[in-house]
């Protein structure tokens, strides 16, 4: 499962010219569901999501997390996460989660989110959809669940 998570001031998602989620200050989280993420990775992504400190605190340093903000989350699916770029000029895909389970997953990750954040909005999963963010900073992370501990 890969997340990445850009800080920012404000963004939005439209699907058909129409705003589907909007959030202000928070994390724009793109994810990627692979073929073998489970719930269980899933809650260990959750985690480190909602506990990272990339928030300035008032000296200026990246101390606060989240909830220490009142930040909001916009959630994406983002297959092209799982891009096999090594063999020619077109990506490959064949790492990505298949439709249903991915989806499962997403839902899922999204679900277990409202009953934290207070704001959790979202795009719709495998449609076209339009992102605009301020990033703020810029400030983007990437958590790859393969290399969390």
């Amino acid at each position: 499962m890969k997340f990445v998570i850009q800080r920012v001031q404000h963004a939005n998602v439209k699907v058909a010219d129409q705003i589907q989620g909007a959030i202000g200050k928070g994390f724009l989280v793109l994810i990627g569901i692979g073929q073998k993420d489970t719930t269980e990775i899933a809650d260990k992504m959750i985690k480190k999501l909602l506990n990272l400190r990339i928030f300035e605190d008032q000296d200026g340093k990246t101390n606060l997390s989240l909830s220490d903000v009142n930040g909001e989350l916009l959630f994406i699916s983002q297959f092209t996460l799982y891009a096999d770029c090594r063999k020619g000029n077109r990506p490959s895909f064949i790492n990505a989660g298949k439709p249903d389970m991915a989806n499962q997953l997403y839902e899922y990750i999204v679900k277990q989110c409202e009953g934290i954040c207070p704001v959790v909005q979202k795009g719709i999963f495998g449609a076209d959809m339009k992102v605009e963010l301020l990033n703020d900073g810029p400030f983007t992370v990437i958590l790859d669940s393969e290399e969390l501990a």
